[in-house]
């Protein structure tokens, strides 16, 4: 059987119709692709949410089997404050008491496997998410206590927030992506499914044992005295 992931991360672009019709050229049996959990969320009406079902819809119409992966936001997306955290102590985020049931990338890869290299996962849909919701308060807090230090967390104002999107996005996904924030501090992605246990037989990983496999990224660079050796 062939079978093929289908990643895209180029919003608003023609790429998952590329994908699909060379995979279909190419005798492809089924595709396996990543979306997003937000596609469930019927108050979710941004630009990347619409244009994730919006690939869902082409593959699910091309023919060919399908399974869909629809994580919710990655726990790693927490090095964006590796910076701050490493020279000022300092977490810096928008909505930060808001939760989000943020997924370990390592679960979302090891369900990729399971449907990728198993039969019985044609027509299917799984969402995976965390064993909780997490809010950035206390991702600071876990993060400090892994360290050994007191993290400061600052609220941004939206205004703040768009700015330093702004260095990162185009301005059409700066605003979909603070719609989002906005879904989430009304509780949109608190809910915490059971993909993860489904498809690879154990519970979802945790943030904080995400953040300690990963705690170099935040650890401040060990002081040197500047002698020469």
């Amino acid at each position: 059987m062939c079978t093929a992931f289908l990643v895209t991360t180029r919003v608003g672009g023609g790429d998952d119709a590329a994908f699909v019709g060379a995979a279909r050229l190419a005798g492809v049996r089924r595709v396996v692709k990543l979306s997003a959990a937000a596609v469930l969320d019927e108050g979710a009406g941004d630009l990347i949410t619409r244009w994730q079902r919006e690939g869902e819809e082409l593959l699910c119409a091309s023919g060919m089997e399908w399974t869909l992966l629809r994580p919710r936001a990655f726990m790693s997306n927490s090095l964006s404050w590796a910076a701050s955290v490493r020279s000022e102590g300092t977490v810096r985020a928008l909505y930060g008491g808001s939760g989000n049931a943020c997924v370990d990338p390592r679960d979302v890869a090891q369900a990729a496997v399971r449907v990728l290299t198993e039969e019985g996962h044609a027509s299917r849909a799984y969402t995976l998410t965390g064993p909780e919701a997490v809010t950035a308060v206390g991702q600071t807090r876990q993060l400090g206590r892994l360290l050994g230090v007191g993290l400061r967390f600052e609220e941004l104002s939206v205004g703040q927030a768009r700015a330093a999107l702004a260095g990162r996005y185009p301005a059409p996904v700066v605003e979909a992506l603070l719609q989002s924030a906005q879904r989430q501090r009304a509780g949109a992605k608190a809910g915490v499914g059971d993909g993860v246990a489904a498809l690879t037989g154990r519970p979802a990983g945790t943030f904080a044992a995400w953040a300690r496999d990963h705690l170099a990224a935040f650890a401040p660079a060990p002081a040197t005295d500047g002698a020469g050796t």
